[in-house]
């Protein structure tokens, strides 16, 4: 029988497409939700919490559980008006997470697999120069600090009992339904709006949304992935150029790109308070998968040509307004 899951962040991009892989592999699921938020998927059995914190009560939804997969988390956002952003990260992605994780050891769940962040070993890399799974953290913000933290718990609570921890450090995630950028890219490109990105000669490694869906399901029982970190992307670095033109090119648009170099990007964002954008644009951000690739035996199952078509497809059904 398949192994039975709880489920946190079941609404969110990445756990909803989650949950409908979970389904359609026959693995029972309990999905955790917060507040009044909606579901439509009846196989799932439904679990209710006023919050994610160090008070949530799991015990419920943990009966009978065999792998926890915690996708929830107070995500990261470009400018966060918080007045303690980290003390806010923290009691969501560092005390929240470890309060399901020692529930989890009482209940008896064999496996914990936790979604994290790139952001714990950084904001970006050299070109040519690409994190590595086993690299010493270097987080800048709080967001990659908290999820640092809830890392180095969780390592901790397995080296203290029977519970087996998986880690999971996406980069940008994409696919149908994104949100964000991302979404704000394939606007202007379907617009025909002239973008200043012509000149861009980075290197940034993206995950497609299936790609990193696919590596979860792969976590849940594969005997290599116990007390493991793994990076994941589609193995297929880009600039922000080409990224930009494959996407007009999925959208049967053509791409309208302005070759204004790099540095003139980078100094007009800083005098409008916009470094970090001009970083994520203009800067280099690559991991190494090989060692998800040789211990697991993964390969990224959908390339980035056809992961993007999916993207503009669903972006031309549905998310054009």
């Amino acid at each position: 029988m398949n192994s039975s899951v709880l489920l946190t962040g079941a609404t969110g991009f990445v756990g909803k497409a989650t949950l409908d892989s979970l389904i359609a592999s026959g693995h029972p699921v309990v999905a955790a939700l917060r507040g009044n938020a909606s579901l439509d998927c009846p196989s799932a059995t439904i679990m209710r919490i006023d919050s994610l914190d160090e008070q949530t009560q799991w015990q419920d939804g943990l009966s009978g559980i065999d792998i926890v997969i915690h996708s929830a988390a107070r995500v990261h956002v470009m400018d966060d008006t918080d007045t303690d952003p980290l003390a806010a990260y923290r009691k969501v992605n560092v005390e929240g997470t470890l309060n399901l994780a020692r529930q989890a050891v009482a209940a008896g769940v064999k496996r914990f697999i936790f979604i994290s962040s790139i952001k714990v070993n950084g904001e970006g890399t050299l070109k040519g120069q690409p994190y590595r799974a086993d690299d010493t953290p270097a987080p800048v913000g709080p967001y990659g600090i908290s999820k640092m933290e809830a890392e180095q718990g969780l390592r901790a609570l397995a080296e203290q009992s029977s519970l087996e921890v998986v880690i999971i450090r996406p980069v940008l995630v994409y696919g149908p339904g994104v949100r964000a950028n991302f979404l704000s890219m394939m606007r202007w490109l379907d617009k025909g709006v002239p973008l200043p990105f012509g000149a861009i000669d980075n290197r940034r490694s993206l995950v497609a949304l299936d790609n990193l869906v696919d590596l979860i399901i792969t976590c849940i029982d594969h005997p290599a992935a116990a007390n493991q970190t793994f990076l994941v992307s589609d193995g297929d670095d880009l600039s922000t150029t080409g990224l930009l033109k494959k996407m007009a090119s999925a959208l049967g648009k053509p791409a309208r790109l302005l070759p204004v170099p790099s540095v003139l990007l980078k100094f007009a964002a800083t005098a409008l308070g916009k470094r970090s954008l001009s970083q994520r644009l203009c800067g280099s951000l690559q991991v190494d998968i090989e060692k998800t690739r040789s211990l697991l035996g993964w390969e990224p199952p959908i390339s980035t040509d056809d992961a993007l078509k999916l993207t503009a497809r669903s972006y031309q059904g549905s998310d054009r307004g």
